[in-house]
């Protein structure tokens, strides 16, 4: 046996106090086996002498080092823990020496924990965890630490990441090692691991503290990984979630810190590569035959893909639109005309494409009844075929494209009562568009047999690719995807350009009023357009041809359009953008009132232009003398900008996060109605609320059976707390019946399609299926709770689950009655914005940042007030700081003024 000088020691520290007070453990020095009782400094030192092939199998003595080889580690799913333990134990005091064999491994295995006394006492962890399950599989103790403290515990093999951890026993360089095999892990572990935990990591790895058992399980050669269960609170959530807004990569690109916003035409890249557009399949023909006259008429394929068109919207509103029947069937003929069909087909009321309607029927049934393996079949499939044209590589960023798809023949719909409605929109061919694309990419392929009718190297245009449609002759582009560079770009330019104007709007508004008493007619008609513009959030309006829908703004108003009713009441009626209705009686300043009276005079009459001096040209660039890029649309992003953040300041800090939310949709709802963003009711609107309803007097059922179940549990609590005995409104006998029937209805539907779902994956596994004595078997337990709960309707008592307590009770109880408070605000909501579309202003013209710093300040999720991709379009105003505002002029209008001249009551909500 080799002499070991050990290090002198003093064993009245509280370590060696605790293991005198501990049984005795025996030692195995050598193969001798000489048993001796050492303090644990000893045992420490000894230990770091001792050979690998001096140590007894018994796992209790193996060095940590040692341990740290196994080939299996569990993976932290969050926070510092995911960090290898080593990695963050301090750096051993003294050099390990030791042979190291061929492989890399070492032939002394020592481990020196310092004078630490956390060290220690991880030591001291290991070692009683390993007395208790000395003879437990390794796998099994794993299992056995399970989930400590709410969190579970996930194994993940890693035999890179374990050697890393073993050359830590590299003398001085240890610390230095450490460092860099954390950073190795964390790179490999980010590699592997989903987004969200990715974030949750980065935003936990502050933390000090340490779960005691993950030290005794590193020990043992495994990574601890804890992913929490339990939620944190709404206001924590919140703040995780702020940060992952917009997109949660490490590697996303923050133009908006870096770039020139200046739209000047300039150069926008440098290199762009993408695969061009996508066109649709081509039309196979599916061969059944439409009726003319009562009569079988088999048409050639080209004629049958239009007929086929017409037959899929039967029943619909657009195919009884006699303008669209008409259009229809006037290019159908034409189609007719270049091919033979047994029958001539004349007359339109003749015709009747029924059977056609009814195979398309049939075949979407079909697709439903597809199973889930087929439908995703189909889905890859799609996908693969899509993936190639859905990115675009700008200057060696990988950009998402847009709508990448030509647009597939069919027949033209339209806005609101458009003329060409029901006309045939027809396929589009290689021929007529022209790609967009660097001069070093390769120029993506056409379809075969075709080509492409240009192929140029425009760096001051950000679309892919271009065609003109037959319809209107409007050009249609294929730009990036609405989260791109490009696009975000033109988001953040367009709502600059409006807090632009705050700087200039005070000498506008005093110009325009000025000008109103003008001696030249122009210029009063000029400033009566700017005031009309400015107060009511008029759109400019464009002259429109006799083949396009009769919309109008403000400078094509007609006559017919404007009705004055002294002392200076002006009425609007007209057809605004998408045919939606305008119609408001505001109150105007008296000598816009006197003006408009002006131009209304005789000889005008019905279809003559009120502006008949101006138009949208001459208005634009006389704005444009002001600031440069200032346009009447740019007014309508200005005032609504300005209205909402106005009204989002009258909201109670100290309302609940609903109420909060109730309020900010009031604010944009008033923003809607300015921007005249109305909609009808859904046809659905009744029964969506009469399901709120019922969704509120379940959850009062939930309240009554708590209440019921506190009483039972506890009952002075009556006298203590009278309202737990008072009824819950909209609960009646009947009501709680049939309720409690449907409850159990849908648990037995449950039963039977768990039991379906087991027998399919025994099949599967080519096991034997349950039988159906095994589905009764199932179903009684559901009849038992039923009886069980006809039994509390007529007691009035409810007994708690196993292990429930008054407090938890009482928690619930609070929390449950937040829930129905909550659900009430949104039927509110949800009545109130019935007749108005939020989303477009929303998107369109209210500055993001201003909700964002309204979130951020009252830790309102994101995702209450933006979906996923709005969040993502607007990653630019995410990340915005909580007391950012829009800032209002001296002069501007108050909210209320705005709101109130557009005819919104905003006291009322009317």
């Amino acid at each position: 046996m080799t002499v070991t000088r050990f290090p002198t020691c003093t064993h009245d520290s509280p370590f060696h106090t605790t293991l005198r007070d501990k049984p005795k453990t025996t030692y195995k020095t050598n193969p001798t086996s000489t048993s001796v009782n050492l303090p644990l400094c000893t045992i420490r030192a000894l230990v770091s002498t001792a050979s690998k092939s001096d140590v007894s199998d018994s796992e209790d003595d193996v060095p940590l080092a040692s341990k740290i080889r196994s080939k299996e580690t569990i993976a932290d799913d969050s926070g510092d823990d995911d960090t290898p333990l080593m990695s963050r134990m301090p750096a051993p005091a003294a050099k390990k020496e030791g042979k190291y064999t061929a492989n890399g491994s070492s032939s002394t295995a020592a481990i020196t924990n310092g004078t630490n006394g956390n060290a220690d006492k991880r030591k001291k962890e290991v070692k009683e965890e390993s007395d208790e399950d000395s003879d437990v599989p390794l796998a099994k103790k794993i299992k056995k630490v399970g989930t400590m403290k709410g969190k579970s515990i996930k194994v993940e093999k890693d035999e890179t990441k374990a050697k890393k951890l073993s050359s830590i026993a590299k003398g001085s360089k240890a610390d230095t090692v450490a460092k860099r095999g954390r950073k190795k892990t964390d790179e490999v572990d980010e590699k592997d691991e989903p987004k969200k935990r990715r974030k949750a990591k980065t935003e936990d790895s502050d933390s000090e503290e340490q779960p005691k058992r993950s030290t005794s399980a590193a020990a043992k050669g495994k990574r601890v990984a804890i992913k929490t269960e339990d939620g944190a609170g709404d206001a924590k959530r919140s703040r995780k979630k702020k940060d992952d807004t917009g997109d949660e990569e490490d590697d996303t690109f923050k133009w908006w810190e870096e770039q020139n916003l200046a739209n000047d035409g300039t150069e926008k890249w440098k290199t762009l590569e993408h695969a061009g557009v996508m066109f649709p399949p081509p039309y196979i023909p599916h061969g059944v035959r439409m009726k003319y006259n009562d009569q079988e008429v088999e048409l050639a394929p080209e004629a049958e893909e239009v007929a086929s068109f017409f037959a899929a919207l039967l029943g619909s509103d657009h195919a009884k639109n006699p303008t669209f029947q008409k259009n229809f069937f006037k290019d159908w003929q034409e189609i007719m005309k270049k091919s033979k069909s047994s029958v001539p087909i004349q007359d339109f009321n003749k015709c009747d494409f029924t059977p056609i309607f009814e195979y398309f029927e049939a075949e979407k049934e079909k697709k439903k009844s597809m199973t889930r393996q087929e439908k995703q079949a189909q889905k890859e499939e799609k996908t693969a075929l899509e993936e190639k044209y859905m990115y675009a590589i700008v200057d060696g960023r990988k950009e998402k494209v847009g709508n990448f798809r030509i647009e597939p023949p069919g027949l033209f719909r339209g806005r609101g009562e458009h003329p060409k409605t029901g006309s045939l929109k027809k396929r589009v061919l290689p021929e007529q568009v022209t790609i967009n694309i660097g001069e070093s990419a390769k120029a993506p392929e056409p379809p075969a047999g075709h080509k492409w009718a240009k192929v140029i190297n425009d760096h001051t245009a950000t679309w892919l690719a271009t065609w003109k449609e037959n319809v209107n002759g409007s050009t249609k582009y294929v730009f990036l995807g609405a989260t791109s560079a490009w696009k975000g770009q033109s988001d953040m330019q367009k709502f600059e350009k409006a807090k632009e104007l705050k700087k200039h709007v005070d000498r506008i508004r005093r110009d325009y009023t000025t000008e109103l008493k003008d001696k030249m007619t122009a210029t009063r008609q000029r400033a009566t357009a700017m005031y009309l513009i400015d107060r009511f959030a008029l759109r400019a309006g464009n002259e429109k041809g006799d083949d396009e829908a009769d919309t109008v703004g403000c400078c094509s108003l007609r006559f017919e359009h404007v009705t004055l009713e002294p002392p200076n009441i002006v009425i609007f009626d007209f057809l605004g953008k998408d045919s939606i209705r305008y119609y408001n009686q505001v109150e105007v300043d008296s000598q816009v009132f006197k003006n408009l009276k002006i131009f209304k005079k005789a000889p005008k009459g019905p279809g003559d232009m009120l502006f008949d001096r101006l138009n949208t040209s001459m208005l634009n660039k006389h704005l444009s003398s002001y600031m440069k890029g200032l346009t009447a649309k740019v007014f309508r992003t200005y005032n609504a900008s300005h209205v909402f953040q106005e009204e989002l300041r009258k909201i109670d800090p100290n309302d609940s996060v609903a109420d909060k939310l109730l309020g900010y949709n009031r604010a944009n709802r008033q923003v809607a109605v300015l921007c005249n963003h109305q909609r009808s009711v859904s046809k659905g609107h009744g029964q969506q609320m009469a399901r709120m309803q019922d969704k509120i007097r379940a959850l009062k059922y939930d309240r009554m059976k708590i209440r019921q179940s506190i009483m039972t549990l506890e009952p002075k609590q009556k006298k203590r707390q009278p309202e737990l005995t008072e009824m819950e409104s909209d609960l009646d006998e009947d009501w709680i019946v049939e309720y409690e029937k449907q409850l159990m209805e849908k648990e037995r539907e449950k039963v039977r399609q768990k039991f379906e779902k087991d027998n399919e994956k025994l099949v599967e596994e080519g096991q034997k299926p349950l039988s159906e004595k095994e589905l009764k078997s199932r179903l009684q337990e559901v009849d038992q709770k039923e009886r069980e709960l006809e039994q509390e309707r007529k007691t009035g008592k409810v007994e708690s689950k196993k292990g429930s307590t008054l407090e938890r009770l009482e928690a619930l109880l609070e929390k449950k009655t937040e829930k129905i408070k909550a659900t009430k605000v949104q039927a509110l909501d949800k009545e109130e914005g019935k007749e108005t579309a939020l989303s477009t202003s929303k998107i369109n013209y209210i500055d993001p940042r201003i909700s964002a710093a309204w979130c951020h300040k009252f830790d309102i999720p994101l995702e209450k007030v933006f979906n996923r991709s709005l969040r993502e379009k607007f990653q630019w105003a995410m990340t915005i700081d909580e007391d950012w505002r829009w800032m209002a002029s001296s002069l501007d209008l108050s909210a209320n003024q705005l709101v109130r001249l557009a005819g919104f009551d905003s006291s009322t909500n009317q």
